[in-house]
């Protein structure tokens, strides 16, 4: 009889024994598995801020003007800004034409409403503005000047 209740304690040790690692076993890989989660989620969120950053950076670049070498600094006034990129835009329209307005009335009328709203907007702007918006306007014109 000692020797069954001797085997019992033996046997019941073992397995609370082997219980307690099974649970630190768990605990472990528990622990790895939230690790390895937080790594992958990390890695995920870096990817799609790189990839953020170069489609804004990319974005920021069309942005710029519709004219190559031509950069179209900030102004107060948004619709200045977008003045000049339309008025870009009209530039690089007017030098596909290879100047000829005449053949365009969309672009002839394009250029006079342009012209009459660069003319509002410049009262708008203070001395600085002005100076910027007009050394735009000289380089988008003298862009368009060989195409005549």
């Amino acid at each position: 009889m000692k020797k069954v209740i001797l085997s019992a304690f033996v046997v019941a040790s073992l397995l609370a024994t082997s219980c307690k690692k099974a649970k630190e076993e768990a605990k472990e890989a528990t622990v790895e598995a939230t690790e390895k989660v937080t790594e992958a989620t990390k890695e995920a969120a870096t990817k799609v801020v790189e990839k953020a950053e170069e489609t804004v950076d990319k974005a920021a670049e069309a942005v710029q003007s519709a004219l190559e070498g031509i950069s179209i600094p900030s102004f107060d006034n948004e619709k200045v800004e977008q003045h000049l990129k339309d008025y870009a835009t009209y530039a690089k329209d007017y030098i596909a034409a290879k100047g000829d307005v005449l053949k365009s009335s969309k672009l002839a009328t394009k250029g006079v409403e342009l012209a009459t709203k660069g003319a509002e907007l410049v009262k708008t702007l203070d001395a600085d503005g002005v100076k910027k918006f007009n050394s735009v306007m000289s380089a988008i014109q003298s862009k368009m000047a060989p195409a005549k």
